[in-house]
């Protein structure tokens, strides 16, 4: 199986080819700068493995949860290449693509939301190496955080906002985590070939995006600041 991997959730820009089992990255902290990015990154991984676009079999993307521009780009860019390939679609959690680094098997991944929130998410590892979901996806502060059953690992950038009070949330569960971590789409790439096996490839216009916020800022006064006169 060919396929390109696109994520562009967060800060971080990661653009992935997947080859009948080997991958290929570029990947680089680039606030602001996925937009010029992103397509070059995937036309050198196709020069590098001697592939046309004709030769893929789908388009991956993560789907978020991450900042709005992001998500949408991200979403974009498959959905426009996917309709011209006529080639299908692979949502990917960026969650679970975040969880990929993670250690052991039960991992909390978490990503800063800002606005003094972040997007959470419990997983697993499976048999096959991979991660799965162990219940849903959320938006909270970091302090109303879902405690879990069972001891964790952490990783994402959500351990390190609002000052660690997600790691004090977690309190002894907690059993380590990396907070510098962002979604790479190597990760994005291994589970979407998985989802491309089990099934769950869409048309590209039935991709949705999981913002799990419906607004992007907070108002003056959530601020604490006077309206303008």
């Amino acid at each position: 199986m060919k396929l390109l991997a696109i994520e562009t959730s967060t800060e971080a820009c990661s653009v992935a080819l997947y080859d009948d089992g080997a991958l290929a990255l570029r990947h680089e902290l680039a606030p602001r700068r996925h937009t010029q990015l992103v397509l070059p990154w995937a036309e050198e991984l196709l020069a590098g493995a001697g592939l046309r676009k004709s030769q893929l079999d789908a388009i991956a993307v993560g789907r978020g949860p991450g900042a709005f521009t992001g998500v949408r780009l991200g979403i974009a860019i498959a959905q426009g290449l996917a309709l011209a390939l006529d080639r299908p679609v692979l949502p990917v959690s960026t969650l679970a693509a975040l969880a990929m680094q993670g250690e052991g098997d039960a991992i909390f991944a978490a990503i800063d939301a800002r606005m003094g929130e972040v997007y959470v998410g419990r997983f697993v590892r499976e048999a096959d190496g991979l991660v799965g979901p162990a219940g849903d996806e959320m938006l909270c502060p970091p302090t109303q955080a879902p405690l879990p059953p069972v001891a964790v690992r952490g990783v994402g950038t959500g351990f390190s906002a609002e000052n660690g009070a997600l790691v004090a949330r977690l309190g002894e569960s907690l059993k380590g985590f990396d907070a510098s971590a962002l979604p790479r789409a190597d990760d994005l790439a291994r589970l979407a070939v998985r989802a491309f096996q089990r099934g769950e490839a869409v048309a590209p216009d039935a991709v949705e995006p999981a913002y799990l916020r419906d607004k992007v800022a907070l108002t003056l006064a959530e601020q604490g600041k006077p309206r303008p006169a």
